[in-house]
């Protein structure tokens, strides 16, 4: 029997019903209470137009005491199939009543009209279901249900219903419906759950509708409504827990929105109990205003930070604000001298193996910057060794490369670098990859590695923040190096340079002239989606945003970019994007 079963589906999954309907009679002949095998039997009939037989042996079924009312619905399909639409319905009227007598069958009943694409019988299963056992819950399926039928007014109500009965995650709610919205508030499936969300609040102030209306708001971008819903459950709140207007700080900060963010970090520094979050707010509040403000806020900022020195002095607790003022005295001040002092005053602090190597990659950091390459590259090594399974392992490793390669150790770089292009980070992996394609596409091509220093030297002065010099000596790279392979790295260095000094044309022409150039280069692709985020973001230009993000789509599918390309040219196409 176990091998008339397996050959029956192995006929039908290839189509062979007449093979398949032998194996299938016979085993129903066997076991006539085996509902699967007369399942299998009735679709072969069905797919082989004997309706007359799948009838017969339906009615059968349905003339046992106390049958399967789903055999009603599989009845009513066999109508249907011959286009005995009068008999079909009456079929499937038998199978709702059966749910009126016991909601226990809702569930199954529901399903199998789904499985036939009867959705409107499918609801009305479920309903009568819940009306008959309020223990039942099908507010999930009926929202599915909805969702297809594109009524999407009460799908919203079956999913929020589904949460007040507290009956499924929040998260899981979320995920569904994250899909039939955008990041336009004026979309009518964004309005429709607005306004399904606000008739909830207004009956019932629930801190759940506060959250959902948090949440849609951060959808569409409006972070400060945003953060009006976050103040209104922090003020509710017994815990007084700020980790959910954090979190819409640290958001809002990724999207630079940072107006907002400052905020939000300023509302949190306030109203923080403890030294770690007031800590966290401020730090935060620092670098948005260099952001905001540049050169114009350096002394300022400088003064806040010795003041914050004062108050918090040197503590395990306090690493972040030494980390953060020293990267700034480093890169912002030039005094990589006294943020070294700072740094290695705290590596005398009793620290915990992973915050050791935080601080150790800070002063690796502070080292390169100062053009100390070897003790930097004792500092990253030591990580590398002691967090070898690490992310932060990871990252010292290709640090180790990075110093390498502005030193000009181009060999030793590059052997750092295969270990890391298969890096458990898909960004690392991603850096490596470049780094060692920059390397090994020309340390071979010309023996006394000229260009490649001099690039090394540009990605240095970037490194230091002199851009100005980085660009000035990526541009002799091009007029002497013209048509080497090492000048498309060249365009595209000086082009990211540009967009931070805010020469948005100047950097569009760069990527523009890789994209022409050298459509088939390795760097080819990341020219593209640059183009298509600075034309989207900084140009305002959508459609040749598109255009870029197409190109990518159609041209470079093993592409890192290839994901967010495809995401990013089917919101600007008007397409829902989950």
């Amino acid at each position: 029997m176990g091998q008339d079963d397996f050959l029956a589906k192995q006929y039908v999954k290839e189509g062979n019903f007449e093979k398949a309907v032998v194996f299938y009679e016979r085993l129903t002949k066997k076991q006539p209470n085996r509902h699967d095998y007369t399942e299998g039997l009735i679709q072969c009939y069905q797919q082989l137009e004997r309706y007359q037989e799948s009838e017969a042996l339906l009615k059968g079924l349905l003339e046992r005491p106390r049958p399967y009312p789903a055999f009603h619905i599989e009845l009513g399909y066999n109508y249907a199939l011959q286009n005995k639409q009068q008999e079909a319905e009456a079929q499937y009227q038998l199978a709702v009543n059966a749910v009126r007598q016991r909601p226990n069958h809702g569930y199954g009943l529901g399903v199998r009209f789904q499985k036939y694409a009867l959705l409107d019988w499918a609801l009305q299963a479920y309903q009568l279901a819940m009306e008959g056992n309020p223990d039942l819950d099908y507010n999930l399926q009926m929202a599915r249900i909805y969702g297809e039928q594109g009524h999407i007014g009460q799908m919203y109500d079956s999913y929020l219903q589904l949460l007040e009965n507290g009956k499924t995650s929040q998260a899981k709610v979320l995920r569904q419906i994250e899909g039939f919205i955008n990041d336009d508030p004026e979309n009518g499936n964004n309005q429709l759950l607005r306004k399904s969300i606000l008739k909830r609040l207004q009956k019932d102030p629930n801190p759940l509708w506060n959250e959902l209306l948090s949440w849609l708001f951060v959808q569409q971008n409006q972070f400060k409504q945003a953060f009006i819903q976050e103040k209104a459950l922090y003020k509710r709140s017994s815990e007084k827990s700020l980790a959910r207007i954090e979190n819409l700080g640290r958001h809002s900060f990724s999207v630079k929105e940072f107006a907002i963010a400052h905020d939000i970090f300023e509302f949190m520094a306030k109203e923080a109990n403890d030294v770690p979050t007031t800590l966290r707010a401020q730090l935060t509040l620092l670098q948005i205003d260099g952001i905001q403000n540049g050169d114009k806020s350096i002394a300022k900022r400088a003064d806040q930070f010795e003041k914050m020195m004062a108050t918090y002095g040197y503590q395990a607790a306090t690493l972040d604000l030494q980390l953060a003022y020293a990267k700034f005295l480093t890169f912002t001040q030039d005094k990589p001298e006294l943020a070294s002092r700072i740094l290695k005053k705290c590596l005398k602090l009793p620290l915990d193996r992973y915050t050791k190597a935080k601080v150790k990659m800070g002063l690796g950091d502070i080292l390169v910057y100062d053009q100390r390459f070897n003790q930097a590259l004792i500092q990253y090594s030591q990580v590398q060794k002691n967090l070898k399974n690490d992310v932060m392992g990871q990252n010292a490793r290709f640090k180790v490369a990075q110093t390498s390669f502005y030193k000009g150790d181009f060999d030793w770089a590059l052997e750092q670098l295969k270990v890391l292009r298969g890096s458990a980070s898909q960004l690392i992996a991603n850096d490596a990859m470049q780094l060692s394609l920059l390397i090994s596409d020309n340390v071979f091509m010309d023996s006394t590695q000229t260009a490649l220093k001099t690039y090394a030297r540009a990605d240095l002065l970037a490194y230091q923040n002199e851009n100005d010099k980085a660009i000035v000596l990526l541009q002799t790279i091009m007029d002497e190096h013209q048509g080497k392979s090492i000048e498309d790295e060249a365009l595209l260095k000086q082009a990211k340079l540009y967009e931070m000094q805010g020469k948005f044309d100047q950097a569009r022409l760069n990527y523009m002239k890789i994209a022409e150039f050298f459509p088939w280069d390795i760097l080819a692709d990341d020219a593209n989606y640059a183009l298509g985020q600075l034309y989207e973001h900084q140009l305002k230009d959508t459609e040749k945003a598109k255009a870029c993000y197409e190109k990518i789509i159609y041209d470079y599918q093993d592409s890192y970019y290839f994901p967010l390309a495809r995401k990013h040219f089917r919101r600007l196409r008007g397409d829902l994007v989950n």
